[in-house]
């Protein structure tokens, strides 16, 4: 129970801190005496997100590959988003699209991933 408790509490720490820096990265800038970055703080704000899901995810899911994948497919996903919506603040055009591609990359990885986790648990009440 304490170890669950710590990763929900460490996983909320983590949402709270990501989502403010991707709504108001002008607020969680001047709270945290750091430079107003509005592509920096989005990006970061993405990837404390999704270290927080994929805490949150590893409380269900006992597959490590498939946690992993998830989150990568969820943060990996967002920093494109963040790129393409962000495009006005430098960087490339591409930039956003070609991030995205690993997201579809890991999103199909991630679906093979959990067949073949399901195949496993139909082979084991097969079994049974």
């Amino acid at each position: 129970m304490f170890i669950k408790i710590t990763v929900v509490v460490a996983a909320a720490t983590m949402l709270v801190a990501g989502v403010w820096m991707r709504i108001d990265p002008t607020g969680f800038a001047a709270w945290a005496n750091w430079p107003d970055h509005v592509h920096f703080l989005h990006d970061a704000g993405v990837f404390q997100i999704g270290i927080g899901m994929m805490m949150l995810c590893a409380l269900w899911w006992r597959d490590v590959i498939a946690v992993v994948l998830a989150g990568y497919v969820f943060t990996n996903t967002f920093h494109a988003i963040n790129h393409l919506l962000d495009r006005h603040l430098g960087g490339s055009d591409s930039d956003w699209w070609q991030i995205g591609l690993f997201s579809v990359l890991a999103g199909a990885a991630l679906a093979v991933r959990l067949r073949a986790l399901r195949g496993r648990e139909e082979l084991g009440r097969a079994r049974s």
